[in-house]
């Protein structure tokens, strides 16, 4: 999961922040005013290798905790149970054959 934190980090950063700032600045309409900074995160992680393995690997813990995101709008704090089995789900992904490049041949 770490890796895929510095990935998002690197690739990401920008549009992570702004839609942090977003969420934490709307705690009770992020949901909707805060859509379209979301969805620049997911355009920008969707074209790396190890956050596409993690998320298809782990697509049902991420949509667990999307969904109480959604039910529980005004206290997100609600959702811990979800983000921890969606992190402890993404921390079994086997990413070594992602993160280690294939030589080409020359």
């Amino acid at each position: 999961m770490q890796a895929a934190l510095d990935i998002t980090a690197r690739f990401c950063k920008e549009e992570m922040e702004e839609y942090g700032a977003c969420v934490s600045s709307r705690p009770s309409t992020w949901q909707q005013e805060c859509h379209h900074l979301k969805m620049k995160v997911a355009q920008c992680t969707s074209s790396h290798p190890v956050i596409r393995k993690i998320r298809t690997d782990c697509a049902g813990e991420f949509t667990q905790f999307e969904r109480c995101l959604r039910e529980n709008q005004a206290s997100a704090a609600a959702c811990s149970p979800q983000v921890t089995r969606f992190m402890a789900c993404a921390e079994t992904v086997d990413i070594g054959s992602i993160e280690k490049p294939v030589p080409q041949p020359s």
